[in-house]
């Protein structure tokens, strides 16, 4: 996922998106920490894309930290 395609997404669709991702992280760490995940780059994938999404978020609501 690229932070130009999220940038082309409403905000309804970003929170959708982030809810999306962060489902996913937990459950790659749930296999991870039983032994289950195959591909562990994954894990990294997924970390970076939350991270990436949640700059997209910020920068359309305008919230400064």
């Amino acid at each position: 996922m690229k932070a130009a395609d999220l940038r082309d997404l409403t905000l309804e669709e970003l929170q959708g998106k982030l809810k999306e991702i962060s489902e996913e992280l937990f459950n790659l760490n749930f296999q991870h920490s039983s032994q289950q995940l195959d591909n562990t780059a994954r894990l990294g994938q997924a970390r970076k894309d939350l991270a990436r999404l949640k700059t997209v978020l910020r920068e359309k609501t305008g919230e400064k930290q």
